[in-house]
């Protein structure tokens, strides 16, 4: 994953202009064997130049052009950049253009989406996930609490009305305002769909005044501070600095363990939803991770389990360390597209 990052920053600082250039940046970046020097060369031939299939196009050349200028716009959204070189407004509007089209987009999973489908989809999240994310801020935010009517204010506010009691003012004690903690499993088997997950946190993160963001695979490491850049290309260049265990084993229960027995004090209390992102494969022991499960969950207001997988037809969340789990989970839900990642504002 450091190598992934490491590509997306130098395609960040030199752009896609000059090929030549770009291919020895990326060989330099993702190549760590003899074999693999040597075999790059052909694969970033083979890629640039294959044959677009569109027939709307008959010139070849015109073709590789446009399958480049797409290939080259995916890689920039990545990193959250608009590169001057990468325009494709025709191509932009037929994968976004229409409701059904979005709606499409909405329910590809981010597993097996096309390259096409890939750069409509992170530039289609950008804008959906702020939204949802302002919404759920505006409806987290402290209310009035309706214990009592307070009649003296109840009279100030009404005098312009007559006075008839037409608004009523409350007293009592204002409830805290909820913090979101979040959870998020960089494992090897979450792969497919950690970095879009960590685009997932930091929308949530960029809204919210009280969020915690956690990765893990078989430790902890806090990231809040990075994922409040004002860009998501800064967020992921300081999280690849940082975290050294990307797409390594995992161990749900010990890393949850670690998590309660030291930042868990500081963030977790009863007004936290806690939010973990996992497909659930834990190599740890069940009788852990269900310990460390139900312990997080006495200390919040609702424990929420999001799960890749689940978007799969026939998965059933039959492995030790899921079943172990799943009684002291509020919330079971899918995370393998836009769609399922939009419900949350539903749960919470």
């Amino acid at each position: 994953m450091q190598q992934t990052f490491a590509a997306l920053e130098a395609a960040n600082l030199i752009g896609v202009a000059d090929r030549q250039r770009f291919l020895f940046v990326l060989r330099a970046a993702l190549c760590s064997s003899h074999e693999e020097w040597l075999e790059f060369d052909r694969l970033f031939e083979e890629f640039w130049n294959q044959e677009n299939e569109r027939s709307d196009y008959p010139d070849s050349r015109s073709r590789r052009t446009l399958a480049g200028s797409a290939r080259a716009q995916h890689l920039s959204l990545l990193v959250g950049i608009e590169d001057e070189y990468v325009s494709s407004p025709r191509s932009e509007g037929k994968l976004v253009g229409g409701a059904s089209a979005e709606q499409r987009l909405k329910k590809a999973d981010f597993a097996g989406a096309s390259q096409k489908e890939m750069a409509a989809l992170e530039k289609l999240s950008i804008r959906l996930l702020r939204q949802m994310s302002i919404r759920l801020s505006r409806r987290m935010k402290i209310e009035a609490n309706r214990d009592r009517v307070d009649l003296r204010r109840s009279i100030r506010r009404n005098i312009t009305r007559g006075g008839d009691p037409m608004v009523l003012a409350y007293k009592g004690r204002k409830p805290q305002k909820k913090r979101l903690v979040i959870f998020l499993d960089i494992s090897g088997s979450m792969n497919l769909y950690s970095l879009f997950l960590l685009r997932f946190a930091y929308a949530l993160q960029k809204h919210f005044k009280k969020v915690n963001t956690f990765l893990f695979s078989t430790g902890v490491v806090e990231i809040s501070d990075l994922l409040r850049a004002r860009k998501l290309s800064d967020a992921l260049t300081g999280v690849s600095q940082r975290v050294r265990e990307w797409s390594g084993g995992t161990r749900i229960g010990g890393s949850l363990r670690e998590f309660n027995r030291g930042a868990g004090r500081r963030v977790l209390s009863s007004n936290t939803f806690f939010i973990i992102l996992s497909d659930g494969w834990d190599t740890g022991a069940p009788e852990v991770l269900a310990a460390e499960v139900c312990k997080t969950r006495s200390r919040v207001q609702k424990l929420l389990w999001l799960n890749p997988l689940l978007g799969l037809k026939d998965y059933q969340p039959i492995t030790r360390g899921m079943s172990a789990a799943l009684p002291h989970v509020d919330v079971f839900a899918p995370a393998h597209n836009l769609e399922s990642l939009l419900a949350l504002d539903k749960y919470l």
